[in-house]
């Protein structure tokens, strides 16, 4: 494969329509945000190989650039998922894993969005989770909390590692969610959320990045919500707007998200308190 290949590739998939069974926007092209993950997928497969990857060439870069200015106008915000709207959402997967054929699968997707939600994390830290990452407090059938370890993100690129506390909680309960997966599945090593076959069979295989979208697109949907509002990111950005409804201090807000900066958190602190005390709410 050369680079020539990959910028046609891009080119492709910018031009042609997704599928009418899309589950967002069906009969538009893919936005670049939507190509870059196809890109990485392209430039990973290389590195597992131990190859230099084409799509890293200068060539591939300037169209994704030109692809970038075409199409995405304004940047896109998802919405945030709020906790209300996350209680909802495992509620529906409780419901779903009363039938035996949906049982390991409602399992693993409300512990991932539960868990997702409560330690702010972004889809790849979902995705790279390992058995040896979570240590549950407290006896085997109790859950206290736990601590996760998350190996590396966007703001640790040399894998140092950051440790984050959750608590059970009584609304969402994102520990007892996770212990019972792990229970459930028979996980004792590897990834914590794995694909699983028809039939709910372990793969032993992490989900992929562009799989934690999908499950989100596809349970906000189960709860009468567009879609195509929201995305993983929607369960990071509803953590930060959830606390700051419920006026969590910025210190204590950051040390779940680990942002390095106020700036992204002050953003979502500002929308969550938009209208409290408003400048126009005594005379308008």
């Amino acid at each position: 494969m050369q680079p020539a290949d990959v910028a046609e590739f891009l080119i492709r998939l910018a031009s042609r329509p997704r599928s009418p069974r899309a589950t967002t926007r069906p009969g538009t092209p893919l936005a670049s945000g939507s190509i870059r993950i196809c890109l990485a997928a392209i430039n990973r497969k290389f590195k597992e190989s131990d190859i230099d990857s084409p799509a890293r060439h200068p060539r591939v870069a300037a169209v994704l650039q030109a692809l970038r200015r075409r199409s995405d106008g304004p940047g896109r915000q998802v919405k945030a998922l709020r906790e209300h709207e996350i209680a909802r959402i495992v509620e529906h997967c409780d419901l779903l894993a009363r039938r035996e054929a949906y049982r390991l699968i409602a399992a693993r997707d409300a512990a991932l969005i539960a868990v997702g939600f409560a330690g702010a994390l972004r889809r790849s830290e979902i995705c790279d989770l390992r058995f040896g990452d979570v240590e549950f407090l407290g006896g085997p059938e109790e859950t206290e909390g736990m601590y996760l370890n998350i190996r590396r993100s966007k703001t640790d690129q040399y894998g140092t590692g950051q440790r984050i506390a959750i608590p059970d909680g009584k609304l969402i309960q994102p520990v007892s969610r996770l212990h019972r997966w792990l229970t459930l599945s028979g996980i004792d090593g590897g990834p914590v959320f794995q694909t699983m076959r028809r039939g709910g069979r372990l793969q032993v295989r992490a989900l992929c990045h562009s799989d934690t979208p999908r499950l989100v697109k596809r349970y906000v949907s189960a709860i009468g919500l567009d879609p195509a509002d929201y995305s993983a990111h929607s369960l990071r950005a509803g953590f930060v707007t959830s606390a700051a409804a419920h006026h969590a201090r910025l210190d204590k807000i950051m040390e779940v998200t680990r942002h390095k900066s106020a700036g992204m958190v002050l953003r979502y602190i500002r929308q969550a308190d938009a209208f409290e005390d408003h400048a126009g709410a005594g005379f308008l």
